[in-house]
């Protein structure tokens, strides 16, 4: 009975060992020359080592991601929690190599790949995504989020020479986060990042009454709200979707009228920052594509805020309903245009 027992224990630790093995992932953090804090890059290669790897036992086993013991703080916790809410996903790599982002109080990485599984069919953002992860400076994980479309993500990094390197990183890991509350439904996060007194601009095409030839134009009308009614509007659509799907793309820099796409420093306002993306809304109730426009004031360096944000259609009807049009370069907002539109 003894023996049975000892054997039903091993065969039992052993199974454990073998799941553990095949959900297990390690991770290689490269740095620039001159980073030579080993310390805090094996910390970190734990840190997400252990995250991922549990990740990976959860999706095998069916099961909610377990936070307890990961060395994460609250807030990236919940991320990660409300993440998996929506989709659940796993990392295929048994080994991960990513490069380290220095911040000022801080780390990032920025390519940590995983395969999404959706668990609603009209969620379509495909099955490979990759994940940011910031660190503080001991180490300890601090957020979770899903990076941008990787090919915008490098376009807005390398590009445009007005925008320093350390400042494009920041706006581009505030998008990052920006996009990801729409994903979970964070109301706070929104109620944080757009100014006390932001301007929120959206686009409506409406056609215009029958000239006398019977002949009629469709014509973008704007709505002008401020950050409650928006706010207020926004509560409504995450409390009437089972879920909400944005992604963001490349559509050039709102200033040259393509090709370099992106980040816009102001000429008038060093601290004003325009940013210029085509937008894809999927959610359970309702789907739209537009331009949208983010007018970013660092003025508080360590709690930018959104000024201004507009949305316009990508597309117009054609004349008398023919066919759609794109909306003209023209009239797709940049920095120049918006900017003067700050209370």
């Amino acid at each position: 009975m003894k023996d049975m027992t000892m054997r039903k224990f091993y065969l039992g630790f052993i199974a454990l060992l073998v799941s553990v093995c095949a959900n297990a992932v390690t991770v290689t953090i490269t740095t620039d020359d001159g980073f030579d804090n080993a310390a805090i890059i094996e910390k970190m290669q734990n840190n997400l080592g252990a995250v991922l790897t549990e990740i990976n036992a959860a999706y095998n086993g069916k099961r909610d991601v377990n936070t307890a013991g990961l060395q994460m703080d609250d807030h990236a916790k919940n991320m990660l929690v409300t993440l998996w809410s929506t989709v659940h996903f796993y990392c295929d790599d048994e080994e991960v190599v990513d490069r380290c982002w220095p911040l000022k109080n801080g780390y990032l990485l920025r390519q940590i790949p995983l395969i999404i599984d959706p668990q609603d069919e009209a969620f379509t953002s495909g099955t490979y995504q990759e994940a940011v992860i910031e660190f503080d400076k001991n180490g300890m994980i601090i957020d979770f989020r899903f990076a941008l479309d990787a090919q915008l993500s490098e376009s807005m990094e390398r590009c445009g020479s007005v925008v320093e390197t350390e400042r494009r990183m920041i706006i581009l890991d505030y998008i990052e986060q920006f996009r990801t509350a729409y994903c979970t439904k964070n109301i706070d996060f929104m109620e944080k990042i757009f100014s006390d007194d932001a301007l929120i601009i959206t686009g409506k095409v409406v056609m215009a009454k029958p000239n006398d030839l019977g002949q009629s134009n469709a014509k973008v009308v704007y709505n002008r709200q401020n950050k409650r009614q928006y706010l207020s509007n926004l509560r409504r659509a995450f409390l009437r979707n089972k879920y909400i799907e944005v992604k963001f793309s490349d559509i050039g820099d709102g200033e040259s009228g393509g090709g370099c796409p992106g980040i816009t420093q102001s000429r008038n306002n060093p601290n004003f920052y325009g940013v210029r993306l085509r937008q894809e809304w999927r959610s359970s109730s309702y789907s739209d594509e537009g331009y949208v426009f983010l007018l970013w004031d660092f003025r508080d360096e360590q709690n930018p805020v959104i000024q201004v944000r507009t949305w316009q259609p990508t597309m117009i009807a054609g004349a008398s309903g023919g066919q759609a049009q794109k909306l003209p370069d023209e009239e797709i907002f940049n920095i120049s245009s918006v900017e003067d539109m700050i209370p």
